[in-house]
Order: C-alpha cells, then structure tokens, then sequence
C-alpha cells in the first residue's frame, strides 16, 4: 500500500516531548556562532515519542501517519513563508517523501582529509581562492568549492557515499548558513557545531556482544505535500531548507532537525 492511502496509520501513537531540550540551541557558544551564520531564530529542534516498534522498510507509512497525527499536526513548528513567523503545520499532508540519510560516522576524524588536501592548513585556517558564484552562494575559499562544485579538481576528496552521511550534511549545512551569513576564517567552528548538533541528535549504544559504539538512529530527509503542493519544511525549494527526522528505535523517539533558508536573527 502506498504511502497516504488509508489503512492502518491510526496504529502508531505519537506525543510531542516539550521537555527535551537540545544543548546546541541553549550553549551560548552554538548560539552565536548560528547568529553569525544567519541561521539563528530559523533552525529548531524538537522531539515526539511514539509507542510502536519502529521498521524501517515501513518509513514511508510510519511518517504518514506522524504527519496527520492530532498531537502533531498542532506542535510541529515551521516558518511562514508568508509571513516570516514561526507557525505549526496545521494542514492535512496529502503525501510525504523520506530520503534514507546514511549516519554511520563516529568520530570528526572523518574530515581529516581537508588538512591532508591542503583545504585547510595545519593551523585551521581555511585556503581562500578567486571569488565565483555557484548559485545561489558565493565561493571564496577550497572549502566552499569542495562542498559545491563538483568540478573541481578536489570534489572526489569527499565520495557520494561520504557527501550523503549525515554528518557530512549537517558540516555542509552549516558551512553554507542562511541569506547573511559571515563565513569563517578557520574551519574549527563548523566541525565543533557539526559534532555538537550530530552528539545531539543522534542515538548510540555498547554492543552488548562486541561492546564497540554503534549507532542506533535511523535518518531521513523529509519533505510533505498538501493539496496545494510541497507544505513542509517550506513551500520554496531551496538547497538550504530542510528537515531531517532522526529516529531511535530503541528509546522510540523522533529529534526532528528543521532549517529555513532566510535571515537569521542579527542581535
């Protein structure tokens, strides 16, 4: 059965979790840095429990049925395009789209390679090169080109299997920020937020046998669809606006990770 059609989404019970907080929204270290990006004031966490067991094949189903769920649907924040303010979805999702995002990533080292590619120099800072635009971002530096332009002479440095990791998306996230966004000189404020919203969300656990870290989320890039077209994260398409939805199977929660591309809060 495809997903939004009716059957058996009553099944699956979801509450919104107000009480979880999200240490990268409150450390006034993440904070200012998100203030310089101009994503400040448009990126949200949130959290909502639910009370099946979680299959992953049966994603498309279990979203649905999340999205037209009477203690989502009055919770789940997103921005007006219209008006700018933060609003609740408030309207009856018609299809949803959930991309697989790997996240098997469990240390920073991961991005090594942007000091071994001279990227990044030894001290952090990060190689500028001859202004270009990629649109709708202006490029000014190996980092920036490495992230967008697929033909540069380092794009392979990061494969498609590594540029689809969550970790690597949420890096790019923020590398690339909001409308105003200043960029950095060095590279060290991006890994440490990447890591810091990654360590937030994400789930992990001793294997009980082996006893290595292992992860136990499961992510997907989330996109809904009422009858006027695409409603969620945004009515605009932009590569900049997302939501992912990380779920733990175990604990049965949902990290909801929202951003809309505009203006971030200046002061």
């Amino acid at each position: 059965m495809a997903a939004g059609e009716p059957g058996d989404l009553g099944r699956y019970y979801f509450r919104f979790l107000p009480q979880k907080t999200f240490q990268f929204l409150s450390a006034p270290e993440t904070t200012s840095r998100l203030r310089q990006w101009s994503m400040l004031g448009r990126i949200e966490a949130q959290a909502f429990g639910f009370d099946q067991t979680f299959q992953a094949y049966r994603k498309d189903d279990f979203l649905m049925a999340f999205f037209k769920h009477p203690n989502v649907i009055p919770n789940l924040k997103l921005l007006s395009d219209s008006s700018g303010q933060w609003i609740t979805l408030g309207t009856e999702v018609k299809k949803i789209e959930a991309i697989n995002v790997p996240c098997t990533q469990l240390s920073m080292s991961f991005f090594n390679r942007l000091y071994d590619e001279d990227i990044v120099r030894d001290s952090g800072h990060i190689v500028k090169c001859l202004d270009s635009f990629c649109d709708p971002f202006l490029i000014s530096d190996e980092l920036r080109k490495v992230l967008l332009m697929e033909d540069s002479e380092k794009y392979e440095v990061f494969s498609q299997p590594d540029r689809e990791e969550f970790l690597f998306c949420l890096f790019k996230h923020l590398c690339l920020g909001g409308a105003l966004c200043q960029y950095e000189d060095v590279v060290n404020p991006y890994l440490e937020t990447a890591k810091r919203i990654y360590k937030d969300l994400v789930s992990v656990r001793k294997h009980p046998q082996t006893k290595k870290i292992q992860i136990t989320s499961f992510v997907f890039k989330v996109t809904a669809y009422d009858s006027a077209g695409m409603c969620y994260p945004s009515t605009k398409n932009h590569e900049q606006t997302f939501s992912y939805f990380i779920v733990d199977p175990i604990r049965r929660h949902i990290h909801v990770l929202y951003h809309c591309y505009g203006v971030g809060e200046m002061s």
